[in-house]
């Protein structure tokens, strides 16, 4: 299990709201000052929150949130929650008559896991914000509550998953560390060994998707439709917007390296980059590393999470 969290970015802080019992929950990653930030959308069944401001050529510099959460399009109230409860602390983009919390969202699908009528709303995203801290603890908390993997094969039991964290120190100072909500339609491999650790289940044995294959071509997956990988990657390296939106590009390699299949018609995968620091590191250099702490990070949603101390 690899070691970190994205709070070792100094300003960070994280929280989680869930339902237990509706296995579905929310999480947020929040900064006091805010922070620069870029996305990238992969999955061809997405459901996100104000992306189109991080694009480049848009104008918001800054934004003050990001919101992974379950329960589909519907959790994306959770995001208001956070957005009211920022706008109580005065925290936002201020114009004038007002300040405007910036906050951003992606969704993950788990109704099928739980409860299909009880998803996070706009309490669960205030009590996340309540609840944020920079000694956050990962796994089946937050948004990661009801993710589940390996449901390629008909018939198998999905492996449970959860929300998993890793960091990495960089030449120069910093850190690039990520945050990564796994419900995954594939299965998960680590990147260092490529071994299969979490997949479907079926009569009671391991089932990797990639062993099935050749006999379900005429078959349609069990599951498909119930996924998304979310995650946030970020480092304390002073980015721009742009820079920040090839970070997200790269670093969606992490979710290759540790996923298999990946970015299908049935995940909506996406990678929001974030920047808040003022170390310096070589483009190159950071981007490989961001690849590796997502892959990291996902080996640890699988395995139960990383507690942060």
């Amino acid at each position: 299990m690899y070691s970190g969290s994205i709070c070792d970015i100094k300003g960070l802080w994280v929280g989680h709201a869930q339902n237990e019992e509706a296995r579905t929950g929310c999480t947020v990653l929040y900064a006091e000052d805010g922070f620069v930030a870029g996305v990238d959308v992969r999955g061809a069944a997405p459901g996100t929150r104000e992306t189109d401001l991080l694009k480049s050529e848009n104008m918001m510099p800054r934004i003050n949130a990001i919101v992974l959460t379950g329960g589909s399009a519907y959790g994306l109230d959770a995001c208001s929650g956070v957005m009211h409860a920022l706008e109580e602390r005065n925290i936002g983009y201020d114009v004038r008559i007002a300040k405007v919390p910036i906050v951003c969202g992606a969704v993950l699908f788990d109704l099928k896991v739980g409860s299909a009528t009880i998803r996070p709303d706009a309490e669960m995203g205030r009590q996340a914000l309540e609840n944020a801290t920079d000694k956050p603890v990962f796994g089946q908390v937050g948004a990661g509550t009801g993710a589940t993997v390996g449901k390629m094969v008909p018939g198998a039991l999905p492996y449970r998953s959860g929300i998993g964290s890793a960091s990495i120190r960089l030449p120069g100072g910093g850190t690039v560390a990520a945050m990564v909500a796994v419900n995954a339609a594939g299965d998960v491999y680590d990147p260092e060994t490529g071994a299969c650790i979490a997949c479907g289940t079926l009569a009671g044995a391991p089932l990797p998707f990639h062993r099935a294959l050749s006999g379900m071509l005429q078959q349609q997956a069990a599951q498909m439709g119930a996924n998304t990988t979310i995650g946030v990657v970020a480092t304390d390296v002073k980015l721009t917007k742009t820079e920040c939106n090839r970070l997200a590009t790269v670093a969606h390699d992490g979710y290759a390296l540790a996923i298999r299949p990946v970015h299908t018609v049935a995940d909506g995968d996406t990678l929001f980059a974030v920047s808040h620091g003022e170390y310096e590191c070589e483009p190159v250099i950071l981007q490989t590393m961001a690849v590796q702490a997502v892959a990291h990070a996902i080996v640890n949603a699988v395995q139960g999470g990383a507690a942060h101390a």
